[in-house]
């Protein structure tokens, strides 16, 4: 195979790009592409480069490269190449499976706003291999020392652009939090989080709906209140019901006890 399949993978790694790649792992009968025919899928879900055959193939691959991407999953998909669903009208015949990984940039914990529960978080973020930005015009360096990225000069929200693989922290003390669910709303962050009480939460969600937002966006990536009940009062334990639940939805577990995960008795 041509290593330019490979210096694409590599150029997309180092510049820190989320894409998908497809392999062809096995055919059955008539198929245009054949065992390890690859393909690169951009975010976008377009074709950057390579081919795993035409249109009898190309939708449902690119349709699985989009869910790995959002879920961070990778997926063996069998697509039959009779049906015309798939084949948009082209049936070729036969049956091949393919094997779509995703690639995804190394997650980022986005904090916006300051106070003792961000730095705290921040902090928790870094132990956990989380590139750590802060956004708020008086963070310092000083209070920030497990930060990647301070952004300071971004009073207007404009520098909120987060990724597939974004996690926003909203710590704005009321101050701004419905500008920065909808900045943060412009990308596609995995999560949402708003830090602050039930009554103010309610009303937050209540302004953006009326605002026009989109509900079912809002339900797919926004907490609020965010954090899991763990039942702490201390800036430490809150951060870390806040860290907890990012976990849970990176890896998109339960959050229930090993116990009763493992089905375990006493």
């Amino acid at each position: 195979m041509s290593t330019e399949y490979y210096d694409k993978v590599s150029e997309l790694l180092q510049n820190e790009a989320a894409f998908a790649t497809a392999t062809v792992i096995k055919t059955v009968g008539s198929a245009s592409a054949k065992p390890g025919s690859k393909s690169i899928i951009g975010a976008d879900g377009m074709s950057i480069l390579g081919w795993v055959g035409g249109g009898c193939a190309d939708s449902a691959v690119r349709e699985t490269a989009l869910e790995c991407l959002q879920d961070g999953q990778t997926q063996i998909i069998e697509i039959d190449l009779d049906d015309e669903v798939l084949g948009v009208g082209m049936p070729c015949g036969g049956k091949m499976e393919v094997y779509v990984e995703p690639f995804l940039p190394q997650p980022e914990l986005m904090l916006v706003g300051q106070g003792r529960i961000a730095e705290l978080v921040a902090e928790l973020g870094r132990l956990l291999h989380f590139r750590v930005t802060v956004n708020s015009p008086g963070a310092t360096r000083e209070d920030f020392p497990f930060a990647d990225q301070l952004i300071t000069d971004d009073t207007d929200y404009q520098k909120i652009n987060p990724g597939l693989n974004s996690y926003v922290i909203v710590l704005t003390q009321h101050k701004g939090d419905q500008q920065v669910i909808q900045a943060a709303l412009r990308g596609k962050p995995r999560y949402i989080g708003l830090v602050a009480s039930a009554k103010r939460s309610r009303l937050v969600v209540e302004y953006l709906k009326e605002g026009g937002m989109d509900t079912d966006a809002l339900r797919h990536v926004l907490r609020a209140p965010c954090g899991l009940d763990l039942g702490g009062r201390t800036p430490e334990e809150i951060a870390l019901s806040i860290i907890t639940e990012v976990v849970k939805l990176r890896h998109e577990r339960t959050g229930l006890s090993m116990m009763e995960v493992k089905q375990c008795s006493i």
